[in-house]
């Protein structure tokens, strides 16, 4: 046993696994504004005890105005990612318009859904078409699909119930919008501990 294991009264860091799956312990958060929405997460990453990356981006683009948050296990999420995207653009070419967020969000809980045995994956679609607007729906583990003006995910999100509840107002301007979500993720990052690195902004 080396110094390191014999002050902390167990085995050093040296001797922990890493070849552990990638998980995204995160907090993702969507907010509803008037005229559109803002997604914001932060950028940790981790695999076990250890931060595989600081600065990994959480937010990933399906069309030109439908973004995914992100949270669960890496590979999970960014799979889910990619075939809604290839869902959406061959939807793009056979109708001639882009997909609504709706339809963006369906395809979501529907990979979740039906796989809902092998994936570990809660997700946040956000966006803005010509017919409803901007809209903001969260896809948790198992597939559930929920339209809301504003939603939360992640290992932050248990921090944040009763700050949302307060704070959040109908209307906002997209200034108010991402302060409030820059203030919210920053407040889970300081709790959290699988939860950090910068917060970015989709708006």
């Amino acid at each position: 046993m080396d110094a390191a294991s014999s002050l902390m009264g167990g085995p050093s860091s040296a001797d922990a696994p890493t070849d552990g799956e990638h998980r995204m312990g995160t907090t993702i958060v969507g907010v509803c504004y008037a005229g559109g929405v803002v997604l914001a997460a932060d950028s940790r990453t981790s695999t076990g005890m250890y931060v595989a990356n600081r600065a990994s981006d959480k937010i990933s683009q399906l069309t030109d105005n439908v973004y995914v948050c992100r949270s669960g296990s890496a590979a999970d999420t960014q799979v889910i990612s990619d075939y809604v995207r290839y869902f959406l653009h061959q939807h793009t070419i056979q109708l001639g318009q882009p997909a609504t967020v709706k339809v963006a969000s369906n395809l979501v809980r529907l990979l979740a859904y039906q796989n809902k045995s092998m994936l570990q994956a809660g997700m946040i679609v956000g966006g803005w078409d010509k017919y409803e607007g901007g809209q903001i729906y969260s896809v948790p583990l198992g597939g559930t699909i929920l339209r809301q003006p504003f939603a939360i995910g992640g290992s932050g999100s248990s921090y944040l119930y009763g700050l949302m509840d307060h704070e959040w107002k109908e209307g906002m301007t997209q200034e108010e919008a991402e302060k409030f979500v820059v203030k919210v993720v920053s407040l889970a990052i300081a709790r959290d501990g699988a939860s950090g690195g910068v917060v970015l902004l989709v708006r």
